[in-house]
């Protein structure tokens, strides 16, 4: 029943987030009511409910029949998923120092959700929450996401962001924006505060690895469906944003613990 209920919060915290995501740099201000985007119709309370409102009203808005996106849905669903994951891994239980810590690592992955979300939409990484990412990951050196007290991070800790970010910010300058965006070097750094060396190089290995699978079967899709609507197909040169698959490796190396040896030995024989 916990886990539950923490993914019912997460997927209230997850439908705040759209918000966040729809708004942003948008000029509108983050507070007032929800409405339609084409029919300006202001949505009523039942018409909110994470993830269940959207089957409910079949996906489309109950007045102008406008088609809603399934990224509503979805970004409520999976903020759930990570809210009860991040519970489960602090093993289900509420003491104030754990739950200050939990709570933490919400706030870090609800500011992932819309980076990768709003990257996905607009090809690019909203410098403000990205920001804000890096703030917290340095801020989280001084006590871990594992700890109890306040800590002192070690030299390396602290070159950490710097060394991962350097690889991309020379390939964003050596190609000029071509092969890689300066929003990617900048979410490494946090990264490297977040988790270290051996852990931030586990996630970005992770990263290129599902980056590859991913971008493979994309092509391979949209090839075949190509032979029968015509449709322009995807190839290497498409643009595919970065940023989703190395959240994605940021959540497998938090919840499972992984580091760069952990998994090359996987592959050791």
């Amino acid at each position: 029943m916990s886990i539950l209920l923490t993914f019912i919060f997460g997927a209230i915290i997850g439908s705040f987030l759209n918000v966040v995501i729809y708004r942003y740099n948008s000029g509108r201000k983050l507070s007032g009511r929800s409405g339609c985007g084409v029919c300006s119709k202001t949505l009523a309370w039942y018409e909110l409910i994470p993830v269940f409102s959207f089957f409910a009203l079949e996906g489309k808005c109950m007045k102008c029949k406008t088609k809603i996106s399934w990224q509503y849905p979805l970004v409520e669903f999976i903020t759930g998923l990570v809210f009860a994951s991040v519970y489960i891994k602090f093993g289900y239980v509420f003491p104030m120092e754990t739950m200050s810590l939990m709570l933490y690592a919400w706030i870090i992955f609800a500011l992932l959700m819309v980076i990768a979300v709003y990257d996905i939409r607009h090809k690019i990484i909203p410098d403000g929450m990205v920001y804000f990412f890096i703030l917290f990951a340095f801020i989280s050196m001084f006590f871990g996401l594992s700890e109890n007290a306040i800590i002192i991070p070690s030299f390396w800790s602290i070159l950490a962001g710097p060394i991962l970010a350097l690889p991309f910010f020379l390939l964003w300058l050596v190609s000029k924006g071509k092969w890689i965006g300066l929003g990617d070097a900048k979410l490494s750094l946090g990264i490297g505060f977040l988790f270290g060396i051996t852990k931030g190089l586990a996630v970005l290995l992770l990263s290129f690895w599902i980056g590859a699978i991913v971008g493979v079967l994309l092509i391979l899709i949209s090839n075949i469906f190509s032979l029968f609507n015509g449709k322009k197909r995807i190839t290497l040169k498409t643009e595919i944003p970065f940023a989703p698959f190395m959240i994605l490796g940021v959540f497998i190396v938090f919840i499972f613990g992984l580091d760069i040896y952990s998994i090359t030995s996987l592959f050791s024989f």
